[in-house]
């Protein structure tokens, strides 16, 4: 097994050394006139940012000190995601290089270099027919001999047709590639936005249509993000006055000890019926058994594999799958297994492929997040292989899935086709 998992590694290496040399290629070698300084600082860029993203990912799971761990996860997350995107705009560029030369060699066809100028007119002087013998003038005196013409300065220095597009292509797709990690980026740090939903559920009483569910997921605090992203998290949580807070996993990416005093703003979060806690998978990374204790003292209330009667619906909560690591797995029969199946049941679950179970026990609606909704295009298009609903609200059956894109970011802080936000779940009831 250890080595399946060395060999697979080693594969995953070579590819990402093979895509960034790939890059390296068109970007710096190619814009560069030949060995110098230029090149030399593009090759120091395209060696120190996977090492940067390795540092970044190793840290973080290794429990490093807390000041390395933010040191080295800024410029390698952030790398993480512009290798991305030079990847796909020099890609892109592949296909208006071939025509930005051929457009170069169709103007140098029709364009007289200085040269050609001289002989052009020496052609046209020789196309001339000499003056007939009995029409020419009588000879005048002899003139002195010209001097011969000095040659034409060669032109100053110009980059090739070739090298030339290859600036244009890489400036370009450089740019793209900037522009678009910068403004995910400022997307995921301004905080998240308001999303309101209704879903109505068949079996929810009158007095509870309008019913407001917040659901928060997959905030990631950690090096990056920090005590003052939480606070942003929870302005905008309380901001929507919401009945009840359902925080569906991936609150964390480390200890209890180190992102304490970050996730502390969570016990200003408030809502009539409370605020609720389930696990997600990053929790089982960061030590789930203290970080579910933390989340009590904050205030809010875990569900492990539990089910509360709240007055017009149960609300029910399973562990994440990840928890089974550590025998601490999802148990539906514990929390929904003896419910009143008359009510309607609104289940907190982190991942979207739980919802089968939840079908089987006749659950209403699902709540979930883990997708991010993709976070960097185009990657809803693994996402949607890995999990039955990406965003947004979809139906099994007789069961509802809600499933969030996240208040925050994994690794790259950043988010490009896949908005951040706080959902707001309405209820409504059938019978008005």
């Amino acid at each position: 097994m250890i080595i399946v998992f060395v060999l697979v590694g080693l594969a995953v290496l070579a590819v990402v050394a093979g895509l960034h040399w790939y890059v390296w290629r068109r970007l710096v070698r190619d814009t560069t006139a030949g060995p110098g300084a230029a090149r030399r600082a593009g090759t120091a860029v395209f060696v120190a940012g996977p090492v940067l993203v390795i540092a970044a990912l190793v840290t973080e799971r290794a429990g490093a000190p807390f000041w390395l761990q933010r040191v080295l996860a800024w410029p390698g997350f952030l790398w993480m995601a512009l290798a991305l995107y030079l990847l796909l705009a020099v890609a892109a560029g592949e296909a208006v290089r071939p025509l930005l030369l051929r457009r170069l060699l169709r103007r140098a066809r029709t364009t007289p270099t200085p040269a050609a100028v001289p002989a052009r007119a020496a052609a046209v002087r020789a196309a001339v027919p000499a003056p007939a013998p009995e029409q020419a003038e009588a000879p005048e005196a002899a003139e002195e001999p010209e001097e011969p013409e000095e040659p034409a300065q060669a032109p100053p220095f110009a980059p090739s047709r070739r090298l030339f597009v290859s600036r244009v292509v890489a400036g370009a797709a450089a740019t793209a590639a900037v522009a678009t990690v910068g403004y995910g980026t400022y997307g995921v740090l301004r905080g998240p936005r308001v999303k309101r939903v209704t879903v109505p559920l068949a079996k929810l009483p009158r007095a509870a249509h309008g019913f407001r569910i917040a659901v928060v997921s997959d905030i990631h605090l950690g090096p990056v993000l920090g005590r003052g992203f939480a606070q942003k998290v929870v302005d905008t949580v309380n901001g929507t006055r919401p009945d009840l807070i359902a925080v569906v996993g991936d609150l964390v990416d480390g200890s209890v000890r180190d992102l304490g005093p970050a996730a502390a703003p969570l016990a200003g979060l408030r809502a009539r019926h409370g605020a609720y806690f389930v696990t997600g998978n990053h929790e089982y990374f960061s030590g789930a058994e203290q970080w579910v204790e933390e989340v009590r003292h904050l205030g809010l209330r875990p569900l492990e594999n539990a089910r509360t009667e709240l007055p017009y619906f149960d609300l029910a909560g399973v562990n994440d799958v990840q928890g089974e690591s550590e025998g601490q797995g999802p148990d539906f029969g514990k929390a929904l297994g003896d419910r009143d199946t008359a009510r309607a049941c609104v289940l907190l679950a982190h991942q979207p492929v739980q919802i089968h179970e939840a079908v089987r026990y006749g659950v209403d609606l699902q709540l979930s997040g883990h997708t991010h909704g993709g976070q960097l295009w185009p990657g809803n298009l693994i996402a949607e292989a890995a999990n039955p609903t990406v965003a947004g609200l979809e139906r099994y059956g007789d069961t509802q899935l809600y499933v969030s894109r996240g208040a925050g970011a994994w690794g790259p802080p950043t988010r490009v086709g896949a908005p951040s936000d706080v959902t707001v779940i309405e209820l409504a009831s059938p019978s008005l």
